[in-house]
């Protein structure tokens, strides 16, 4: 498939398709799910962190979510996830659980990538 027919199709310009390959430009999450989906192949293809090293915001980003999309399909405020996904704030067992089935995984899962991004070092993105 070219660019231009994946532009096309995705609506997404051209220009920032040759950004991502070129490595000038990183995808906004629905548009690089938008991308993977006309291509047939799953976002894990292209972001790469093993299972046990992901924080919550990859298991998002996976999912092809934006922060606004999944928050509002927890039925939660924008702002209450990113500070979960920051390890800012508290996740119960039922938001985790919540979360989780969402995104795909259990609740455990969700909670796990909770508590690595609690513990992650000091400037480690989130």
């Amino acid at each position: 498939m070219t660019v231009s027919d994946l532009a096309r199709i995705t609506g997404v310009a051209g220009t920032t398709i040759y950004g991502w390959e070129s490595g000038h430009a990183s995808p906004q999450v629905d548009k690089l799910a938008a991308a993977m989906k006309v291509l047939g192949h799953p976002i894990e293809e292209v972001v790469l962190i093993p299972p046990g090293q992901r924080f919550p915001s990859d298991w998002r980003v996976l999912a092809g979510f934006t922060q606004p999309q999944l928050a509002a399909a927890a039925s939660m405020p924008t702002t209450t996830l990113q500070k979960i996904e920051r390890g800012e704030s508290l996740v119960s067992d039922e938001r985790a659980s919540i979360l989780g089935k969402i995104l795909d995984i259990t609740g455990d899962e969700y909670r796990a990538a909770w508590q690595r991004v609690r513990e992650r070092p000091p400037g480690t993105p989130a």
